[in-house]
């Protein structure tokens, strides 16, 4: 997943959400894009990376819509509760009779939706944090709510077996190349096979095994239990990151102002295209976030502008990490966890910072692995949950993170493809998430907000994209999505 959230219920300035939003979006998709856009070529690579950018800020926009009016009808249920309560008191201190005929005569003179309508611009605040599930329940009928959580779920999965798969990935990397690469005690173009011998008898994959076992053993029991307080731990991860990415993008500037760039990517190459949009939507996710990161903005006038402005940043950003990328790098040496590029000598000369850099994968992940796993077990329980019912304790506390857990290691065991785990997740249940639910999603809160409120009230969150051409673009491309990359998978498996 990209990026972490704060943690906080309190409120923070718009700018500070800028920042958060930011750092929530820019993760571990990151890593992966330099290869995939050395394989597709640049300039297929950017055209796709600003329009599938375009098309996260517009499904940004349809979220926080359907936000606005998820709180627009909790803050009228409150308002109905309050007035219910206040007739329940005067029916107490007076005759039953006039009682009565004083009910009636108002609510002759009342109009049904007058009181929405004038209050209507408060009711749209979002004030309170209404998650994409809850909104669903909102919105869909029951297959729809149903559809959503398997849509999360299979997410997260691919969430977490790319993450079981990186840790011991750049581990191996690190540690089997400690008397090569990272000592600078071989050529540093030599390429690596799984079966190349690590450690005496240990072959590179066995050394990637032993890894993924520890980083199990280390992290799992975390899915058992609730992680809390993280806040710290998160910032400091945060503060890792940026240094990191400041030092890859200005050691590529300086290789290349040296005339030393090895990158000749070629203009375009449609055989990459299906991981790069994978990668894409994967680095753009923050849909299922966005409850957690807008809702404590204090002020929320230019909410959209906001958001606008990160995406502007978020794309300069892909384009500066990834064109130094594959103009430093020649096309073929680019490794899936671009941190990894950086154990040669010739481009770092400081034995730490190749360390850091190579290890960089591990201290991020490792902090964001448990909390992803508990939100997956999460929803697995509210998947099956029933009102009023309860969960045996070996069910609650032992099956459902068995369930978490098992299956995205099987597949980190099975693979350590980064760039393909990436492009799948995001091709499928990325694009679940990141445009069919959105589109949905805003589309029913429409029709429910004209239902309740009227055709005259607006929404003062909404889309720019307000116009029901857009909802069915969203879902026409992702329709087109689905089919092209599958497509390509059945294509490239028969020509094997």
């Amino acid at each position: 997943m990209a990026g972490e959230i704060a943690e906080t219920e309190e409120l923070y300035s718009p700018y500070v959400g800028l920042v958060y939003m930011f750092n929530l979006i820019v993760g571990t998709g990151a890593l992966t894009m330099p290869k995939a856009f050395a394989t597709a070529g640049w300039l297929v690579s950017l055209f796709l990376l600003v329009f599938l950018g375009f098309m996260s800020f517009m499904t940004t926009t349809f979220v926080t819509e359907a936000m606005a009016a998820a709180n627009a009808q909790l803050h009228w249920k409150r308002i109905e509760n309050h007035q219910e309560e206040e007739d329940d008191n005067s029916s107490t201190a007076s005759d039953s009779d006039s009682l009565i005929q004083d009910n009636y005569e108002q609510a002759e003179k009342r109009p049904i939706l007058s009181v929405q309508r004038r209050g209507a611009p408060n009711l749209f605040e979002i004030t309170d944090r209404v998650e994409m599930g809850q909104m669903a329940s909102m919105f869909f009928n029951k297959v729809g709510v149903n559809l959503f959580y398997f849509c999360i779920i299979i997410y997260l999965y691919g969430d977490l077996a790319i993450y079981a798969a990186a840790v011991p990935f750049s581990l191996m990397q690190v540690s089997c190349s400690a008397t090569g690469n990272y000592s600078c005690g071989v050529e540093s173009d030599t390429k690596y096979n799984d079966t190349d011998l690590c450690w005496g008898p240990l072959r590179r994959v066995d050394t990637y095994r032993i890894y993924l076992a520890v980083f199990t053993l280390l992290l799992g029991p975390f899915t058992f239990f609730d992680v809390q307080k993280t806040k710290y731990l998160q910032i400091l991860t945060s503060l890792m990151r940026w240094i990191a990415f400041a030092i890859m993008i200005v050691l590529a500037l300086v290789r290349i102002g040296r005339g030393q760039g090895e990158g000749h990517p070629p203009l375009a190459d449609f055989s990459g295209v299906r991981n790069l949009f994978g990668v894409c939507v994967y680095s753009f996710m923050c849909q299922h976030s966005l409850p957690s990161l807008v809702t404590p903005i204090s002020s929320k006038r230019h909410l959209t502008r906001l958001i606008f402005l990160d995406y502007v940043l978020i794309l300069a950003f892909y384009g500066l990490l990834s064109f130094t990328a594959i103009f430093c790098f020649r096309g073929n040496s680019l490794l899936d966890m671009y941190t990894l590029n950086f154990a040669r000598c010739d481009i770092v000369g400081v034995a730490a910072v190749r360390f850091f850099l190579g290890l960089f994968p591990v201290f991020t992940i490792s902090t964001n692995f448990p909390i992803i796993a508990v939100t997956l077990r999460n929803n697995w329980k509210t998947l099956f949950h029933r009102e009023g019912g309860t969960y045996p304790w070996v069910v609650d506390r032992v099956v459902f993170p068995t369930i978490t857990l098992v299956p995205p290691v099987l597949v980190a065991f099975c693979t350590h493809d980064l760039e393909s785990l990436v492009g799948i997740t995001g091709a499928y249940a990325g694009t679940g998430i990141q445009y069919v639910i959105p589109a949905f999603l805003v589309y029913l809160c429409r029709k429910d907000t004209q239902l309740a409120f009227g055709h005259e009230t607006i929404n003062k969150h909404r889309s720019p994209f307000r116009h029901t051409f857009w909802v069915g673009f969203v879902l026409l491309w992702a329709f087109s999505c689905f089919f092209f990359v599958t497509a390509n998978i059945v294509l490239s498996e028969t020509k094997l």
